[in-house]
């Protein structure tokens, strides 16, 4: 029988693209996969992979064994998993793909309690805005807001159920240019603008008894969205222009008077963040620990 261990290196070399990309990946080493790889295809008498200085691409043998093996090697390490259930404490890690406003609003409340709970369990968190496909970064879970959630997967509440986009400004700023009385007013004021890992730019929405506004303002800063948004802020509190972001992250400058409301009747509101994971029956139990852990957290109010 052919050995899982090779079959699992050609997986990891197929799916990352390359050898060295597939050693970071699944933790091995590049010349280790290479062994299993070129074992592997001496194994069953046919090329699995194309090798080039530039890229490692399947050939169509190595495509359908792939399509194959994925599922199957799935299988494999859900049911060794189980084994973990006979344990005293759950271990192992867990890998989670997030957004940076969700590492700062949400995961702070959950993850020290979360660890002291079960302390075999090893909690890596990658934080980004970008949208990525959580499984094929690696990681067993991620966690998205309603509009970029994936409709093959299992979603659960996380964090706050409701949440708002507070549009602020400094004292000194308002003084001097003025407050507006209509989002359309933003057009001629300063705007602290966000631009996605796309490209794209972050445009303003607010609503009020209905009615929605759509405005794509301008002004002297534009930031990259979550890498660079506590720029923004202090940006912001030093009378640069106005911006808008999380509630959430904007209370503590907004209750100490720093950054005052602006157009607050048109604020608005939406359904807060899911943690959001593959729809397997066998979870591995370090995700299945933490998905029990936020039910139960959730439950307690």
């Amino acid at each position: 029988m052919t050995e899982l261990g090779d079959l699992a290196a050609f997986v990891a070399v197929a799916e990352a693209g390359g050898f060295r990309d597939g050693a970071r990946a699944s933790g091995l080493s590049a010349s280790g996969l290479s062994e299993s790889v070129r074992r592997l295809e001496a194994r069953l008498g046919v090329r699995l992979l194309n090798r080039t200085t530039r890229s490692v691409v399947p050939t169509e043998a190595g495509m359908r064994l792939l399509e194959n093996l994925k599922p199957a090697l799935g299988a494999v390490e859900a049911a060794v998993d189980v084994v973990n259930g006979f344990r005293d404490r759950p271990a192992g890690t867990l890998k989670l793909n997030v957004p940076v406003s969700a590492a700062r609003l949400v995961l702070p409340r959950i993850v020290p309690p979360f660890l002291a709970a079960y302390p075999d369990i090893r909690l890596e968190v990658v934080a980004e805005d970008s949208f990525v496909d959580v499984l094929a970064a690696g990681c067993d879970a991620g966690i998205r807001y309603d509009e970029r959630l994936e409709q093959d997967m299992v979603a659960v509440p996380i964090g706050p159920r409701a949440q708002r986009f507070a549009t602020v400004a400094a004292r000194a700023y308002l003084e001097r240019r003025g407050r507006p009385q209509h989002p359309r007013d933003l057009l001629a004021h300063a705007c602290i603008g966000g631009r996605f890992a796309s490209g794209a730019t972050m445009a303003w929405e607010f609503e009020r008894d209905g009615e929605v506004v759509r405005v794509d303002p301008t002004g002297p800063l534009i930031v990259r969205v979550g890498a660079a948004t506590d720029l923004a802020v202090d940006a912001a509190v030093a009378g640069v222009g106005i911006f808008t972001l999380f509630e959430d992250w904007l209370q503590p400058h907004l209750d100490s008077g720093a950054l005052e409301p602006v157009l607050e009747p048109w604020w608005p509101r939406f359904s807060g963040p899911f943690l959001y994971y593959p729809g397997r029956r066998y979870l591995p139990a370090p995700l299945r620990a933490f998905v029990d852990f936020v039910g139960r957290q959730r439950r307690a109010g």
